[in-house]
């Protein structure tokens, strides 16, 4: 088994916001249901981040259509988080992509 590297956003709608995970071209075969791994990598980012302030800050920052990038993590397919880089959305967050 290989672990796999997912990035992971949080996107705006019109009337949502909505996780949206980046899959890897090469993707290891292990992974059979694409549904399965989606709901891992937001479990992996609730696990880690605070949902309602990153929600909140998401929708303060950013404007319908953007995207709003959490970072990555790295899974193995039996679900094992090898390793997860995310940073937080502050409300103070500049637009321009500078960090607090």
């Amino acid at each position: 088994m290989c672990a796999d590297t997912f990035g992971v956003g949080i996107r705006v709608t019109e009337t949502e916001l909505r996780v949206v995970v980046g899959v890897p071209s090469d993707i290891d075969a292990g992974w059979t249901d694409p549904e399965a791994f989606q709901s891992l990598v937001a479990e992996a980012v609730w696990e880690r981040l605070d949902r309602q302030a990153t929600l909140e800050a998401v929708a303060a920052r950013y404007d319908t259509g953007e995207t709003a990038s959490l970072g990555s993590v790295t899974l193995e397919p039996n679900g094992t988080v090898v390793n997860a880089d995310l940073e937080r959305v502050a409300e103070a967050d500049a637009r321009d992509g500078s960090k607090e």
